[in-house]
């Protein structure tokens, strides 16, 4: 029986894996086989790849090669990663999947997602999550919480508050356009309360 797909998505700071490792915990508590991974990464070869992304060379990638390069990571991800798992029965727990590159590089970035799409369906053979979980909050509460960590932000990260802005507007388009396929949830809260939130929004999915 294949298993399930969950990927989390949402702008930066939003909690994203913090909340993958709460509901892999969840779900093996109740028995299922779980595999926890994130984008862009989750196999060798994808991890390289997100090496060049987050610390590009020289002035950085410019928006179609940047695409590009996610696109490789997420086919490297799928083929020897994603799909053997469901197909053995694990559920998948994916910090981001290609609607992270929808927003980013399709919408903030300016390609369109017509021109992501087709690499995803390229590349992924179009993929899609049983359910993608959408968390969301406010831009000050998130702010402070990335600067919480004290980590020195990579290049996507480092964009300026616009970016993220338009990022924020196209995961809202996004779900509005699928509200069966996203779970839009305030990220906002204790890590407990986010959690309470998403099991009850992926309860239907549940053996």
């Amino acid at each position: 029986m294949r298993g399930r797909f969950i990927a989390f998505e949402g702008g930066e700071g939003a909690g994203k894996s913090t909340q993958a490792r709460l509901l892999a915990t969840a779900l093996e508590a109740r028995g299922l086989p779980v595999v926890v991974t994130r984008e862009p990464g989750g196999t060798p070869g994808a991890e390289a790849i997100r090496q060049l992304l987050l610390a590009p060379p020289g002035e950085g990638w410019p928006a179609e090669a940047e695409a590009l390069l996610f696109a490789a990571a997420r086919a490297d991800h799928v083929a020897h990663l994603i799909r053997p798992a469901l197909q053995r029965g694990a559920w998948v727990i994916c910090d981001r999947f290609v609607d992270s590159s929808r927003a980013y590089q399709g919408g903030a970035g300016g390609l369109g997602d017509e021109a992501i799409t087709a690499l995803h369906a390229f590349g992924s053979g179009g993929l899609r999550p049983d359910r993608v979980i959408l968390l969301e909050g406010d831009e000050a509460a998130l702010g402070a919480r990335l600067a919480a960590r004290g980590v020195e932000a990579d290049a996507i990260e480092g964009r300026p508050a616009a970016y993220h802005r338009a990022v924020a507007a196209a995961f809202r388009t996004l779900a509005e356009a699928d509200p069966k396929g996203f779970a839009r949830l305030d990220a906002i809260g204790s890590p407990e309360a986010v959690h309470a939130r998403i099991l009850a929004a992926i309860s239907d999915l549940l053996p």
